[in-house]
């Protein structure tokens, strides 16, 4: 599971509000696995009500495209056409497709660091995390074979995928919650309300700041027992993403290993880091966390760098203790108090 990013100010209300202040409404429901919230500033609670209420069934119709857990999700049923053997392009909604093509675009960014046709070695490590076990380096060489996002093939025009080897299996866990958390909030924008925040774990879109606030702000997760002092940064139209293991992980043979898995080895990653990444949204800032969490920070900052709207701070834990890096536009949203 993710370190929880805790939003400090939005959540709380305020004792004294002008008359014209919307009132801070609050909403949660399970979805994805996780529990999804929803803050929002509204003028009455009928439309608070029906903003939330259609902002969850959209994140409901998501996950029935995109669960890898269901095998009656647009997903599995893409993946299960090419169980076999290699079913040629399949047309698939815009939804699927959208996702998909942002999955593309991250995983050349990071050379293959995040890569959603990870799904075999993923099934593999989820047992071997129960079993307390390493997969037989047999059958996961086999389930490498399957995996690598050169062998799944997009056409925009059609909008349809081609999964090239048979077998493959597409996991969108890195991806999925920070773009239904993007939809919620174009969803509850629809009903007129423009100050809201989405969280699903930790995975945080918003829009505009609360009333009389600069933005919402968020405390930024910690390695575990960290000593460091805590940093917070103000958001508007963004999102944020932090990845950490400090709950998922295992000890096997003595090696700690987190939940998340490397596309390149199929097995969980050995270093110690807590990684954030703020974007424009959070389909962005929920994938690039995976590439922040497997690259070595001299690789994933440039690359960071690169993206419009994009900043990022990877703490990672060394013999020596804490090494900080932070990308060139990070500083500007921290907060100064």
């Amino acid at each position: 599971m993710r370190s929880a990013l805790i939003v400090v100010a939005g959540l709380l209300g305020f004792s004294v509000a002008r008359a014209a202040d919307p009132t801070r409404y609050e909403f949660e429901e399970p979805h994805m696995g996780t529990k999804f919230r929803i803050v929002l500033y509204a003028e009455d609670r009928p439309t608070a009500d029906a903003a939330a209420k259609e902002s969850f069934a959209r994140v409901a119709a998501l996950n029935r495209v995109m669960s890898d857990y269901s095998a009656d999700s647009e997903l599995s049923n893409l993946c299960a056409k090419s169980a076999k053997a290699p079913a040629g392009p399949v047309k698939v909604s815009d939804d699927l497709f959208t996702v998909l093509a942002k999955a593309q675009e991250v995983s050349k960014l990071s050379d293959g660091s995040f890569d959603v046709t990870i799904g075999p070695v993923v099934k593999l490590w989820r047992q071997a995390r129960k079993d307390r076990r390493l997969p037989d380096p047999d059958v996961l060489k086999e389930a490498l074979s399957r995996v690598g996002y050169q062998k799944m093939e997009l056409d925009p025009a059609a909008k349809t995928v081609n999964l090239t080897v048979a077998g493959m299996q597409l996991d969108l866990g890195g991806i999925a919650k920070g773009y239904a958390a993007d939809e919620c909030l174009k969803v509850i924008a629809k009903h007129g309300v423009t100050q809201a925040l989405v969280a699903a774990s930790g995975d945080i879109a918003v829009s505009k700041a609360p009333p009389d606030r600069p933005g919402w702000k968020v405390a930024i997760g910690k390695l575990p027992g960290s000593a460091a002092e805590t940093k917070y940064v103000w958001l508007t139209d963004a999102a944020i993403s932090t990845s950490g293991d400090e709950v998922q992980f295992v000890e096997i043979a003595g090696v700690r290993y987190s939940h998340l898995a490397d596309p390149k080895t199929g097995l969980g990653l050995t270093g110690r880091r807590s990684v954030t990444v703020i974007a424009k949204r959070g389909i962005e800032a929920d994938s690039l966390t995976k590439m922040a969490s497997i690259l070595p920070a001299a690789k994933v900052i440039p690359a960071i760098d690169l993206i419009g709207g994009a900043a990022t701070r990877i703490v990672v834990l060394t013999e020596t203790g804490e090494e900080v890096k932070e990308s060139k536009g990070f500083g500007r949203w921290v907060v100064r108090e």
